[in-house]
This record gives C-alpha cells, sequence and structure tokens, in this order.
C-alpha cells in the first residue's frame, strides 16, 4: 500500500513514543545494538538498528512483551538541550547517532530520556508511558532496511510496529490486515489466471495472461470513453528518445537516476526509455503553426512508460518497471484552465462511481524551502497554485494541502481514493504547469497578432491502468464487476446430453460479445464450485427443462438461483448491464 499520510498530533507522540520504549527493550536483550532512527509512520512506528544476531518471530514477542512492562511502569518522557561536544560523549558507542550528531545544525541537540534509555531525538512525545493503552500496539515485522535509504550504506534490521490509542483500534485494523492478506493481488492474480512474473523476464515487468489483459483493456477502454467525452484524443509516442529531449523538459537534471538509458551500437547518442508523456507531447504540439482560435488542444497516450525503480521496492502490481498511464495532456489559454480542470474533475468522479470508491482531494504544493527540487522561480509557483486553490473553491471541492508534493514543474490536485478495506491510494492527478512549454519556446498566435506561450495541463484519470488493476484485484477481492470480468458466463451443462444446446447457447453469447466459458466435464456441483472459484459473474445452467423452453437457468455471484428465463431475455439484460456499467 502506499502511505498517503502521516500521523499527526497525539497519535504520532504515541507513536513516537512506542518507538523509543522498544529501542529501549531492545538494549536491554542485547546491549551491543546500534540504533538508527525510530519515527512515527501512518499505523505505527519503526526502528532501523543493527543488532548482534538475526532476529526471528519469537524474538518479537519476548520484545513485545518487555515494552508493555515498561509502558506500565509509567515512564516519563524528559526532553534536554545539550551541547554536541556532550552529545558525542553520551553516544559514544553509537556510530549512527554520532553520524546525525555531526549533520544537525548549530551547536547544540536535543534528547530524550525515559527511564535509563536515552535518545537523540526533537520530538515531540507524551508526557508518560501511563498514557499509552497496554494492549493498544504490537510488533508486526521484520525488515532489512539500508541506513538513510541509501544502498551504498549498510543494511540494517527495521522492526515495525501497530500502535493506536484504544485496543478496539488495533484489533479493527489487524482485522483489515487479515482480509487483506486474503485480497492480495499477487495471490489472487496468480490463482485467477491473470498475471505472471518471471525472473528471466525481470522484476517489476509483469506478463498479462489473457484473462489479465482483459481487464487491463476495459480499465484502458473506459478512461478512453471518459476522456473522448471531455474532446481527448489519442496520440502515439516512441517508448524511447534521445537525452536531449529530457535535458530541455528538465527531467535529466531531476529525474535522470530514475530512467532507463538505452545503448546504441549505431551512435554514441544518448537515448532514453521514457518515463513520462509530457516531453512527446511538446513536441507535437509544436510540430506546426498554432492559433489561440486552436486551443485547448487536448491529447491522451497510452504509451509503455519505465521507471528504474530499486528492486527491494517493487510490489506485485503496485509498483512496476513497466507500466502505462491514462495520460493526457492540454494545451491551453489561461482564461480556459478553469474550465479544463473543471471537465477534468468530472471525468474522475465518474470514474471513481462507476469502481465503487470514496475519495478526496490533495493540494499537492511545493515546498519553498527546497526550490532546488523543483523548475521555475518562486512566483510562477505562487501564481500557479492560487489558480489551483481558486478552482477547488468555486467548484466547492473539499481538499487539504501537501506541501512538498508537487512535480517539479508545477502544483497538483491529487485523488486520495479509499477502497473497500479503507486503505487510501494516489490515483488520478491534475497538474498545472507554466514552466515546461516555456522551456520548451512553445507558442501559439492570440487574437491581438501576438505570440503567447501556452499554459499545460497534465492529467491521468486513474493513473497506471497496470497498478489499478492491482488496486481493484484488492478492493473488489478479485470477483470484478460484469462489465470487467475476463470471463462474464459461465456455460454449465448437466450432462453430456445437454451439450449441443449449451453450445448453441455460448455460439448465442459470444455473437453478442460476451466472454463465455464452456465446462464440459465433471459433475454439476463441482463445476459451479469451479466456477464460482474464478469469480465469474454469471452461471448458465442447461437441463433437460432448459432445452424444452429453450431458455437458461441463472445463477448470478452473490445472489443466487435467479430462476429461469429466455434467452433473448437473458442477452438484452445482460447487454444493458453492461452497457451501463452495473
Amino acid at each position: 500500500m502506499e502511505n498517503v499520510d502521516l500521523p499527526a498530533g497525539r497519535q504520532a507522540k504515541l507513536r513516537h513514543s512506542l518507538a523509543h520504549i522498544m529501542a529501549s527493550a531492545v538494549l536491554e536483550f542485547w546491549p551491543k545494538t546500534k540504533l538508527g532512527i525510530g519515527p512515527a509512520v501512518e499505523n505505527g512506528f519503526y526502528y532501523d538498528m543493527q543488532l548482534p544476531k538475526p532476529l526471528e518471530e519469537a524474538d518479537l514477542q519476548k520484545i513485545e512483551k518487555r515494552m508493555k512492562e515498561l509502558v506500565a511502569q509509567k515512564i516519563k518522557f524528559e526532553k534536554k538541550n545539550i551541547a554536541k561536544r556532550q552529545a558525542k560523549k553520551l553516544f559514544a558507542i553509537q556510530p549512527y547517532k554520532l553520524e546525525l550528531i555531526k549533520e544537525l545544525p548549530g551547536d547544540s541537540v536535543s534528547i530524550y530520556t525515559s527511564g535509563e534509555f536515552v535518545d537523540l531525538c526533537k520530538g515531540p512525545h507524551v508526557k508518560s508511558t501511563k498514557d499509552i493503552a497496554p494492549n493498544s500496539f504490537k510488533l508486526s515485522k521484520i525488515a532489512g532496511a539500508y541506513w538513510k535509504g541509501d544502498e551504498k550504506n549498510k543494511m540494517l534490521t527495521r522492526i515495525y510496529g501497530l500502535a493506536f490509542e484504544t485496543e478496539k483500534e488495533l484489533a479493527e485494523h489487524l482485522a483489515m490486515l487479515a482480509e487483506a492478506e486474503k485480497r492480495d493481488h499477487r495471490k489472487l492474480g496468480e490463482s485467477l489466471d491473470l498475471m505472471v512474473f518471471s525472473e528471466l523476464v525481470g522484476p517489476g515487468l509483469p506478463l498479462y495472461t489473457p484473462k489479465g489483459a482483459t481487464i487491463l483493456r476495459e480499465i484502458k477502454n473506459y478512461s478512453n470513453e471518459l476522456q473522448k467525452a471531455i474532446g481527448y484524443q489519442e496520440v502515439q509516442t516512441p517508448n524511447m528518445n534521445r537525452a536531449e529531449l529530457f535535458k530541455v523538459s528538465g527531467h535529466y537534471d531531476k529525474y535522470k537516476d530514475d530512467m532507463f538509458r538505452v545503448v546504441s551500437h549505431y551512435t554514441k547518442e544518448d537515448y532514453y526509455l521514457k518515463p513520462m508523456n509530457c516531453p512527446q507531447h511538446t513536441q507535437i504540439f509544436a510540430s506546426k503553426p498554432r492559433s489561440y482560435k486552436d486551443m485547448p488542444i487536448r491529447m491522451a497516450d497510452f504509451a509503455q512508460l519505465y521507471r528504474d525503480e530499486k528492486t527491494g521496492e517493487l510490489a506485485g502490481l503496485t509498483r512496476l518497471r513497466g507500466f502505462s498511464q491514462d495520460d493526457g495532456h492540454c494545451f491551453c489559454r489561461e482564461d480556459q484552465i478553469k474550465e479544463e480542470f473543471k471537465s477534468v474533475l468530472m471525468a474522475v468522479e465518474k470514474a471513481m462511481k462507476t469502481y465503487g470508491m470514496n475519495y478526496k482531494i490533495r493540494l499537492s504544493l511545493w515546498d519553498p524551502k527546497t526550490p532546488e527540487k523543483y523548475l521555475g522561480d518562486a512566483k510562477t509557483w505562487k501564481k500557479s497554485q492560487a489558480v489551483l486553490e481558486e478552482i477547488l473553491k468555486e467548484n466547492k471541492i473539499e481538499y487539504f494541502k501537501s506541501v512538498g508534493e508537487a512535480a517539479i514543474y508545477g502544483p497538483k490536485m491529487d485523488l486520495i481514493s479509499k477502497d473497500s478495506l479503507g486503505r487510501e491510494w494516489q490515483i488520478s492527478t491534475i497538474q498545472l504547469d507554466f514552466i515546461m512549454p516555456e522551456r520548451f519556446k512553445l507558442k501559439y498566435i492570440d487574437s491581438d497578432g501576438k505570440e503567447k506561450t501556452p499554459v499545460m495541463i497534465h492529467r491521468a484519470l486513474v493513473g497506471s491502468p497496470e497498478r489499478f488493476m492491482g488496486i481493484l484485484i484488492e478492493h473488489y477481492a478479485g470477483a470484478f464487476p460484469l462489465w470487467m470480468a475476463p470471463v462474464q458466463i459461465a456455460v454449465l451443462p448437466i450432462g453430456e446430453k445437454h451439450a449441443e444446446y449449451a453450445k448453441k447457447v455460448s455460439n448465442a453469447l459470444l455473437e453478442n460479445n460476451f466472454r463465455v466459458q464452456v465446462w464440459q466435464d465433471d459433475t454439476l456441483g463441482k463445476k459451479i464450485r469451479e466456477a464460482e472459484m474464478q469469480k465469474i459473474p454469471i452461471l448458465i445452467i442447461i437441463g433437460d427443462r432448459e432445452i424444452e423452453a429453450n431458455a437458461v437457468s441463472v445463477r448470478e455471484r452473490g445472489v443466487g438461483d435467479k430462476g429461469q428465463v429466455s434467452l433473448e431475455k437473458f442477452i438484452s439484460e445482460i447487454k444493458e448491464k453492461i452497457i451501463n456499467k452495473k
């Protein structure tokens, strides 16, 4: 799952405090442990440490038991500012703490004492462990983590913990995790025959079976339907480009380490597999003279994209090296910005309603403290951010702000969707860009006959269809709605003598473009069980009565037997459901 909100307020204090309590317990068992950092994160906390031995599951239970004993002691958290030279003596046998002390600005640092444990920390913390409910936390897993997230550094042990304000909240979260484990898209993707991964092909590069490819195609087709309705036309652009393109766009300087370089046998020029489509789309716009009357010009692109993700960060379909996006770019005049954003927001809202997902909007802003991460100047950023906030207010859209989440070239409206388990995912995005058109020197002739620079709007409706497919597998627990299901109807003849009529029914369904599978062998009970395990939405039972009545008996997933209906009526009803995406 992709974390979209870090904890704030009381929960953050509670979780951070438990990270200290955990480190204290670990040092009691293994005094030679070298401590890294232990922050609060969404739903809990972790601590990175170099241990003298590999940890096992039994060790987690031992640490957790000791943590509960320490919490029961009502230990106080006390902050103190001390000189760096004093801190270096205090943490003399803690090399990672010494490294942090050296990097911190100023001549002093803050430490927190809790019982006999002392840690380099700016806080905040709870006043005392009496503020922590004894059964409201649990150590959850052990993982490896490079010091400071850098693969060049030493691999440390990361101990994760879950923490909430009450025991009830923890129990609810654990129940959700258990359900999420059942819905894991990697497991369901294998059991439902949707995709495979191959070591020979490479990590983060899935292979989609006919069933998986069907789901992907339906997601893309629906996005195409929605974007055509608001004036976007599909284009096609190459998967690799000269480095010069990305140098002009700014991606080369800011993003080069995340791009795959392509080596040619016949030229010394650098080429890269593209990680995004926007630079290519500027070249379509620039290919001929443009007038204010042509605007807005809207392009959509499902081209394959590639990003050089670290192998340890790859996660099924939700973090890939090769994927596509329902990507689009609009080149418009400044007076057209608001209307363009409104139409995209309406398309996104319709998509989320169809997929059955709630959502909220995050206004992603630049961080003025780190301007080197972005393109353009503060004046341009102030202008673009003000425009986006105005659009949200005018359309009475609730939103929350997040500093530092902007794209390198402009602020964004990010759609954070909530799945059936209550987990949040960033999916759609709409971005306002005054910078890239300037870098590419894009122009159009305005009504006064003068050259003007267009505004560029970057947008995606569901983001990456591949990633969204992984999210939907878990959202639906593999039981895709009828219009998306790789097999929509299973035809189940009771016996051999019913096979001929079953074939006739199957052919009629195929002629109407339904996705159909016929089960010929085994008993009816086994056929039904297998079809239900494959989560097929509709089963048609064929027996003597159905042949006599020239009808079919229908069994619907989640509903049960719906009785007998004529084949013509059945086809008509199913067509309507698929067209309306019910």
